[in-house]
């Protein structure tokens, strides 16, 4: 069955449009909540990103669950994937994020954690659209939910994140700049650093409702960047709105990917003997990190886009190690989902373990230069069978052969096209073939 709300990613939209009204989140609360009680266990945890919106939602959802008969468990503002951690371990029968990631403020989503951590099943959200359908009753006055608020949930998450760091080793002596993209880590990133001994340079820490991923963060990196260079820190570190993508950047100014920081935790497993199988990444991973991967002897698989994908295929090979190149990395030794300051700390621990800096460690891998362009088109056309965009696909691939790769998708979670060339050319020309291919579709 082909699900109507859910998307790859929960749900996800405009602020008061489509599904993101208070309306909808209302009935998604009583529905989920009248699904996930039948467990008999009727506690939910929600927590949200600071985008100015999730009072709205959050409210929302909070009474949808109590009409249920669902205990809502507050956090406030919190890390995607600090609540996958806090659902496993305060026992809930499911976890609520409300948050839209790395997008723009006025967009926001609710996606969903099973009682282990993991995202929902699509039996679970097909069973909860079903009942999104039907008309809103309540349950008997007395057996209505009574939510609460967990005051110590940062605090948890931190000594968790702290706890991925190898013992032996601390930060002290270091200078790193973190940009928290004034999201949801912005209250926990800092303190998990500098405990770990490190003097600590805080970006993106003042949120205000609308400021989240704005010029800032790990979808935006230039102010990072030059921010490191002029405090002459040792690298710095950048989350998105949410917390669960990470990028660095090391002490030039340069920017290091997903790809390039997925290298750098594969290498220092392997050298320690701790690396389970080999690594996941996605149809986006570039070239260069398979063949840096495949010179250490270490397997790679692709995955389609989106982490769901990912850990589907880590489980599949029975691999511990996955990322995207946008900066989702699951270490599933920790968790099952991304988790930007966990993922993080991995490299940090790599550079302590090798006694090398980020710069000399990113050496290992060569990136192929690759060019991605993002189109927002008309949901009427599609993209993907345009005869234009296909022809100039054609034409794109034949003058690359096996130099080079072509691959085309659209979004999961907003009406954005992507268009991405790789090769082992000059720049100026792998760039100039996206943008004669983006040039083709109709918006």
């Amino acid at each position: 069955m082909n699900k109507k709300y859910f998307g790859t990613d929960g749900i996800r939209g405009k602020v008061g449009e489509s599904l993101i009204t208070p309306e909808f989140a209302l009935k998604l609360g009583w529905a989920a909540g009248r699904v996930l009680a039948k467990s008999g266990n009727k506690k939910v945890l929600i927590g949200k990103d600071p985008r100015i919106s999730g009072y709205m939602l959050e409210a929302a959802l909070q009474a949808g669950l109590t009409s249920a008969g669902v205990i809502p468990v507050l956090m406030g503002p919190m890390p995607t994937p600090a609540v996958a951690y806090l659902t496993h371990t305060f026992r809930a029968t499911a976890g609520i994020v409300i948050s839209a990631s790395h997008n723009p403020y006025y967009d926001n989503g609710i996606k969903f954690f099973s009682d282990e951590g993991l995202k929902l099943s699509e039996k679970t959200e097909l069973e909860i659209e079903e009942q999104i359908d039907k008309e809103l009753t309540c349950v008997e006055c007395s057996e209505m939910g009574k939510a609460y608020r967990i005051n110590d949930a940062a605090g948890r998450y931190i000594e968790f994140c702290k706890s991925t760091f190898p013992s032996k080793f601390d930060l002290s002596g270091l200078k790193i700049v973190v940009d928290c993209a004034n999201g949801a880590t912005y209250h926990i990133a800092p303190l998990v650093i500098s405990e770990l001994g490190a003097k600590v340079i805080p970006m993106g820490v003042e949120p205000n409702g609308v400021n989240i991923n704005l010029n800032c963060g790990a979808t935006s990196m230039q102010a990072l960047s030059e921010r490191v260079v002029a405090e002459k820190a040792d690298f710095g570190i950048a989350f998105d709105g949410d917390g669960d993508r990470v990028m660095m950047v090391d002490h030039t100014g340069y920017v290091l990917d997903g790809d390039e920081l997925l290298y750098i935790i594969a290498r220092d497993k392997l050298r320690q003997g701790t690396l389970n199988g080999g690594a996941v990444g996605t149809k986006m991973s570039n070239l260069g990190l398979e063949q840096a991967l495949k010179t250490l002897g270490i397997p790679f698989d692709r995955s389609d886009v989106g982490d769901r994908h990912v850990m589907e295929l880590m489980k599949k090979n029975g691999w511990g190690l996955g990322a995207e190149n946008s900066g989702h990395i699951i270490c599933s030794e920790y968790l099952a989902t991304g988790d930007g300051i966990v993922s993080g700390l991995q490299v940090m621990g790599a550079m302590q373990s090798s006694r090398m800096t980020l710069h000399e460690l990113r050496q290992g891998m060569r990136k192929y230069p690759q060019v991605l362009e993002s189109i927002r088109f008309n949901n009427d056309i599609d993209p993907m069978l345009d005869e234009d965009v296909l022809a100039e696909r054609t034409r794109i691939e034949e003058l690359l052969g096996e130099r080079g790769r072509v691959l085309l998708r659209k979004s999961g979670t907003e009406p954005v096209f992507r268009v991405m060339v790789e090769a082992d050319e000059d720049k100026d020309k792998v760039i100039a073939y996206a943008k004669s291919l983006a040039s083709k579709v109709k918006v």
